[in-house]
């Protein structure tokens, strides 16, 4: 009698040793690597005119268009501490949000994609923020968002 008692609870506790690195695997975060994001790159025409530093929150350059133009497609990259692009899962888009949009707009070509043209209005100094996005488009929460980019609007 007194060796089956004693196999119950190693049996038990074995069971639940293994139910528990079971529940552990299953909770893991996914590989989305969001967490990685540390900045933002901006890139026209291959080359880089604006850049995010997370860490300091400080951005070095800025945009600039003429009133009634549009720039060519500027792409915005996520970026790790060293500069690398970082690799996002599907379910990440970017959400672009200007203080002003009679002095300039930011048209994605298709809603959350990672780019679009800056579009000048009115003569102006406006500012803009990028927001990595995780969820559905429109509905999602913000992983990442920069500081305000000063935006200028003026004839050359």
């Amino acid at each position: 009698m007194r060796h089956s008692r004693l196999k119950l609870p190693f049996a038990l506790l074995s069971a639940g040793i293994l139910a528990l690195s079971a529940c552990e695997s299953a909770t893991e975060p996914e590989e989305n690597h969001a967490e990685d994001v540390e900045g933002v790159i901006l890139v026209l025409s291959g080359q880089t005119i604006a850049s995010y530093d997370g860490h300091d929150g400080e951005w070095t350059g800025e945009l600039e268009v003429e009133p009634g133009e549009e720039t060519g497609h500027i792409s915005v990259r996520f970026v790790d501490h060293d500069g690398a692009a970082v690799a996002l899962d599907d379910d990440f888009y970017l959400e672009v949000e200007v203080e002003d949009e009679s002095i300039a707009e930011f048209e994605q070509d298709t809603p959350g994609e990672f780019g679009g043209h800056l579009h000048g209005g009115a003569e102006g100094d406006t500012d803009i923020v990028f927001r990595l996005m995780h969820g559905s488009v429109g509905s999602g929460h913000a992983d990442f968002v920069t500081e305000p980019l000063h935006v200028h609007v003026h004839e050359h």
